[in-house]
């Protein structure tokens, strides 16, 4: 079926007194508003609108991100930029039931996030490890030795049992979690493992998610019929104190919050078990990049304070490449194997040559050895970026110490600063694009304002908040690249 052509009256006026990003950003702002842009339609690629409208393709490119970041526009992987569902039209009235929003990032690029259009930008969006950095040789070996023992035979549901030990070595020495091969499932990544751990609960069932938070959690969850109800965060990580009732179970990434790099201090870690333990519900640990920290020695997993409450996350993602799509959970000898028989009802399971490929690297220390390379060089990088900010002209920088990426809080408001920086090649992500969807946003704001305060200030002055702006900018591929936004 042939797709219907995008039928606007766009224009963009060099002598207009807005710059020409602003205009078409406007106005297409108001076609979605008005709903001449319906739910779900797809835009025109960047150098298709360029060349209708006779501009750079850079205008467009950064008029797409500032919409995206407003919440307007998404990306699909492949297939371009669309119309966010629950951003065209009136605003909610109070009281009024808000529409359910789909989970971008399910639908776009690293965490929804729109695709560049093979334009050359620098990117500093998070999600994006260095995999320059692999060792080809240590690769290609242990590519060739999971090609060795290649079968017919269904994979174990619960990983290669020499895979599962491996790990249990490699997690005690990496990130002192102390299990047993039963307690691990081998799954298909973070998402994976979630998949599996919203198999177990029952549509309707809540679980919380830290708020702003990674999105793809949000998505899987969502995806399973669940209701996903934010978790408030400040400069210490998840508030636990204000955990709402009647979760089943709770998403926190305690070592390097994600997004804003926050570390879950040990009263609150036990607080977290404990709440866990009197309202019955599970703690779904997120390690994405726990042996990455560059203050002090990585931090012990949560896990260890309670194997009973806490379903303990890893994965290949961050530490090696997210093309490999292997991770793991460990968790009671119990829940892990119920775990593992809804991932063989499901059909759910990891690839077996990656189990292989990934058990050389571990038998053989190169796995290891490439993590204290990338320890290293991402060090360096974070070295290079706070020397580029360190004035504070441009802002303040959150959460560098730990992780892959960092937050840098403005002055100016966030979707300005991305928009400039696009405009000059630069492509970074706004911390909006890690909360949920406007409606979401709109109904959290009525009820509670400021989502995040720093107890050093005043009590009404927020740490971050809709006024100042922030974005996240990606130290993986900081590496020498550096820019002026002045």
């Amino acid at each position: 079926m042939a797709r219907r052509a995008l039928e606007l009256p766009l224009a963009a006026d060099r002598d207009g007194a807005e710059p020409l990003t602003a205009q078409i950003a406007g106005q297409l702002r108001d076609a979605m508003a008005d709903g001449r842009l319906a739910t779900g339609e797809r835009l025109p690629s960047t150098r298709t609108l360029a060349g209708l409208l006779g501009v750079s393709r850079t205008v467009v490119t950064a008029a797409y991100a500032q919409l995206f970041a407003e919440g307007w526009v998404e990306g699909r992987h492949g297939s371009g930029t669309f119309v966010a569902e629950g951003a065209p039209g009136r605003p909610a009235e109070p009281g009024e039931p808000e529409p359910v929003l789909p989970p971008r990032a399910a639908r776009g690029t690293r965490d929804g996030l729109p695709e560049l259009d093979g334009t050359s930008m620098i990117d500093l969006r998070p999600g994006i490890v260095w995999t320059e950095g692999i060792d080809r040789a240590a690769w290609r070996r242990a590519w060739r030795s999971a090609g060795t023992g290649v079968t017919g035979d269904l994979p174990d549901p619960r990983g290669r049992a020499d895979l599962r030990a491996a790990l249990t070595g490699y997690l005690r020495r990496s990130r002192g979690v102390h299990c047993s091969a039963d307690q691990i499932v081998v799954t298909r990544g973070v998402a994976g493992s979630l998949g599996l751990l919203a198999s177990l609960l029952r549509p309707g069932d809540q679980v919380g998610v830290e708020e702003p938070g990674y999105p793809a959690a949000r998505a899987v969850f969502a995806a399973h019929g669940l209701r996903v109800v934010p978790c408030p965060v400040d400069s210490g990580g998840l508030r636990v104190d204000a955990l709402p009732e009647g979760l089943r179970l709770v998403y926190a990434t305690p070592a390097h919050q994600y997004p804003l790099g926050a570390r879950l201090s040990v009263p609150r870690r036990r607080a977290l078990t404990a709440w866990a333990r009197d309202s019955g519900a599970l703690i779904a640990e997120d390690d994405y990049d726990g042996e990455f920290r560059y203050d002090v020695a990585p931090l012990p997993a949560l896990f260890g304070m309670d194997p009973e409450v806490v379903v303990y996350l890893g994965t290949t993602t961050k530490i090696l490449t997210p093309a490999l799509r292997v991770g793991w959970l460990a968790t009671s000898p119990g829940l892990a194997a119920r775990l593992a028989a809804a991932g063989s009802m499901l059909g759910d399971w990891a690839s077996g040559p990656a189990q292989g490929a990934l058990l050389s690297m571990i038998a053989t220390g190169a796995l290891e050895r490439h993590i204290r390379r990338m320890r290293h060089d991402y060090a360096r990088r974070r070295a290079a970026m706070t020397a580029a900010f360190r004035g504070g002209d441009a802002g303040r920088l959150l959460g560098d110490e730990a992780g892959m990426h960092m937050i840098l809080e403005t002055r100016q408001p966030a979707a300005e600063v991305a928009a400039a920086a696009a405009e000059r090649g630069v492509a970074v992500a706004t911390l909006d694009q890690k909360r949920p969807g406007p409606g979401l946003r709109r109904r959290r704001a009525r009820r509670r304002g400021p989502w995040l305060r720093d107890p050093r200030r005043a009590p009404d002055q927020p740490l971050i908040s809709p006024r100042q702006g922030s974005f996240v900018v990606a130290g993986a591929n900081a590496h020498t690249r550096m820019w002026s936004l002045a």
